[in-house]
């Protein structure tokens, strides 16, 4: 089984690592790039970069996942059709982009919650955990199971986004996260969630080589949702299942940086009145940014504390088994 799993990270790696380069000139020709603003403190960059990885990111994922993991079934259709989904809506938000305006934040929540509902309607929920004290596995109601659910895909899919404002950053923490939920599924003996992240480590590291500071392409919210819908799914494919009370932190650990740094961003723009996809300058790395750290220092020191976290779950998936 090995192999397949190493066969799996080579694969994604050489797809997206061959791939980029084509689909960056390509940008230039369509103008599909991310242009440098003066008067905006989120743009960090002083070239026109290219915004054409999250399609090169797409097909390294599933053409390496459909051809390792051999998964042609119901639950790979869904993630399929909401990955589409994501990455249309995504493109049109970068589109809007590149012409210097912002996309309504209605549509995207309506097709990011249709997503979700996608994946929980092929099967992939959260049912419930078991009883630590009579060891009972405890079936959480219907209604309870599509909240968690959706909220659950629909939560990481938006944090990795909002996490992407430095170069190397969500790709990074991404990679980070996809070998946590890596080693949680080979733990468990969950083949198909292991294909998953390992794919999804390959795809990331490939990303970071034309990502790493100073980014020669850019994902966009194409990608970045992207990433953070493949995870989400992976954590309920995978670490949620059959999971004990104590074990239900260790996809949260996993994803712990973006997680807690934008239910801090949230909860400020809500007493501020603000939007939560209004874009402003307010996640960590650019708060670290201006208390004086490089950009390099920055990315760096939150992929510390992100794999600290990982690490931390790890030890309770430990102490669990």
């Amino acid at each position: 089984m090995i192999i397949i799993y190493v066969i799996s990270l080579i694969m994604s790696f050489l797809i997206v690592y061959l791939l980029i380069p084509p689909f960056g000139r390509l940008a230039f020709r369509l103008d599909f790039v991310d242009k440098p603003r003066k008067d905006v403190e989120r743009k960090l960059h002083r070239e026109p970069i290219p915004l054409t990885a999250s399609y090169v990111i797409f097909i390294g994922f599933f053409v390496t996942y459909l051809a390792v993991g051999r998964e042609f079934n119901m639950e790979t259709l869904a993630i399929f059709i909401g990955g589409v989904l994501l990455l249309i809506i995504g493109t049109l938000d970068d589109w809007y982009k590149t012409k210097g305006k912002d996309f309504p934040a209605l549509p995207k929540l309506i097709v990011q919650v249709s997503a979700a509902v996608i994946v929980y309607a092929s099967g992939i929920s959260f049912t419930g955990f078991f009883n630590p004290f009579s060891g009972e596995y405890v079936v959480l109601p219907g209604i309870l199971q599509f909240l968690l659910t959706i909220l659950w895909i629909f939560g990481v899919t938006t944090v990795i986004n909002f996490s992407d404002g430095l170069d190397g950053l969500a790709g990074g923490l991404s990679a980070i996260s996809a070998i946590t939920l890596f080693i949680v599924a080979l733990t468990k003996g969950q083949s198909t969630s292991a294909i998953m992240a390992i794919t999804l480590v390959g795809v990331t590291l490939a990303y970071l080589r034309y990502n790493k500071p100073p980014a020669k392409i850019f994902m966009g919210d194409a990608g970045a949702t992207f990433l953070g819908f493949i995870l989400a799914v992976i954590a309920l494919d995978g670490a949620f299942k059959q999971a004990t009370v104590l074990s239900l932190f260790i996809p949260v650990l996993a994803l712990g940086v973006p997680i807690f740094d934008n239910i801090f961003v949230v909860i400020k723009r809500f007493l501020q009145g603000k939007s939560i996809y209004e874009a402003d300058a307010s996640q960590v790395h650019y708060r670290l940014l201006r208390a004086g750290l490089t950009h390099r220092q920055t990315v760096m020191f939150l992929m510390l504390i992100s794999t600290c976290l990982c690490l931390s779950s790890i030890i309770l998936l430990l102490i669990q088994t």
